[in-house]
């Protein structure tokens, strides 16, 4: 199953070379960025509950709103993950890890290579180019569109989002490319060569997908759409802040012994042990998220508040052994076959507690066998969609990581999607699977 929201932003780090880098960059973007890690904290630093019951309804519904495929939530923290880790190197991976003593550089710089300007270059626009996609996605916008966003970057960007961009100018821009960095990548990017040299690039063909075209023509004339866009914005941010490679240097040395002739060694080191795009977009989507689910569970509580308070006194006394089962003597059933992965026919046969005696449609009685009501099932075939399935089904589920099939029950159906809740588990696990993940 894939991460949930909740999940997501649970595991962000407090402190590692990622955290740090982004705090010593905090004077291009001053009080734009807090590192909020923790789901529940950062509802209440976004939102300023403090209701535990709240703050709860707003977690399940976030990851509800997270996992419905007809968002592009989930389709933006996957273009952050691969942006990041497509050109990281394994070999110095651990280095990110280091969060208390001061890294000497010199230790390691035999295992790093710095990049060729033209390389830091490709890198450099398609993590435009995704940036510009993934804010599409979170804001429901059909087709990436570089003036809607470079509009919304020079006027509305703040918090992560604008950190995140700072961090590109910085880590991607200035220090590996110089203070020129602009005019080169305009040099570069319109190049005779440019466009074999950006469809070799193992970025962009771990990215390719993404890119809206329908050739390979079309992929690499957006990426100078999205430079194009932006570029006036990370002029004025340059001139504006007053940005160079040895102020970035100055502010990373607090962490990283450095030298001014070591710069781009220094760019490659960033490059390779941080994953500031995939930190900051987990949490761009995070807050996006949290305040819909906040406005969405207020107008519940509202809701709920308006409704005269009733009382069933006959169901309240009802006891659990009064409540009329689904399942009777004689009554047709599937029952699940771990083995065999498959549902088959049957009729139960006795009933005692929560055992049912059962026989095999087809099969002799040295077939029958007691099983629990947690493998057998009514199929509602009046009500099911093409594929047999309806809403309020009991169904197994493909768990790919832990090879394993688990009960769930059919929430919402669209198309050949479905939204399950597994049993035993809460809501936060609560997904949208797809026809061959589902029995």
């Amino acid at each position: 199953m894939d991460k949930t929201i909740v999940q997501l932003v649970d595991e962000l780090p407090s402190d590692n070379i990622t955290v740090k880098v982004l705090k010593a960059l905090d004077y291009v973007a001053p009080g734009q960025w807090d590192n909020l890690v923790g789901f529940d904290n950062t509802v209440r630093a976004i939102t300023g509950e403090t209701d535990a019951n709240v703050i709860k309804k707003i977690r399940d519904r976030a990851d509800s709103i997270y996992l419905d495929p007809q968002n592009g939530y989930q389709a933006a923290i996957k273009l952050y993950q691969i942006i990041d880790k497509a050109d990281a190197a394994m070999g110095t991976a651990a280095l990110a890890n280091k969060v208390s003593e001061k890294i000497s550089f010199l230790s390691f710089l035999g295992n790093i290579t710095p990049k060729a300007d033209v390389t830091q270059t490709i890198d450099l626009v398609l993590k435009i180019a995704i940036e510009i996609i993934a804010f599409c996605k979170i804001n429901g916008i059909p087709q990436p569109n570089p003036q809607e966003f470079a509009n919304i970057l020079a006027n509305n960007y703040q918090n992560a989002s604008l950190m995140r961009m700072a961090a590109l100018v910085c880590i991607d821009g200035i220090l590996p490319l110089g203070p020129d960095f602009l005019m080169k990548i305009q040099e570069i990017i319109g190049g005779a060569t440019a466009n074999d040299a950006i469809m070799q690039n193992p970025v962009f063909q771990a990215v390719n997908s993404s890119l809206p075209g329908n050739s390979p023509a079309d992929k690499v004339g957006f990426l100078s759409q999205a430079f194009n866009s932006v570029q006036g914005w990370m002029n004025n941010l340059v001139a504006k802040t007053g940005i160079t490679p040895q102020s970035i240097a100055n502010g990373l040395s607090s962490f990283v012994q450095i030298a001014d002739d070591n710069l781009d060694f220094v760019a490659a080191f960033l490059d390779q042990t941080t994953n500031y795009f995939e930190h900051t977009g987990i949490q761009t989507v995070a807050r996006s998220i949290i305040l819909q689910a906040h406005t969405l569970v207020k107008t519940e509580i509202a809701e709920e508040a308006k409704k005269p308070q009733q009382q069933d006194t006959a169901s309240a006394s009802k006891s659990k052994s009064d409540t009329p089962t689904q399942y009777e003597v004689n009554s047709t059933v599937e029952v699940w076959d771990e083995e065999q992965e498959e549902w088959y026919k049957a009729t139960i046969q006795k009933i005692k507690d929560d055992q049912f005696f059962i026989n095999y449609v087809g099969y002799g009685s040295s077939a029958d066998e007691w099983v629990g009501e947690d493998v057998i099932r009514i199929r509602a075939l009046e009500s099911s969609d093409d594929n047999g399935f309806a809403v309020g089904q009991k169904v197994k589920c493909w768990d790919e990581e832990n090879e394993e099939w688990y009960s769930a029950t059919i929430e919402e159906i669209r198309g050949q999607q479905y939204f399950v809740h597994y049993q035993g588990y809460d809501s936060s696990y609560d997904e949208w699977l797809d026809l061959a993940e589902i029995r």
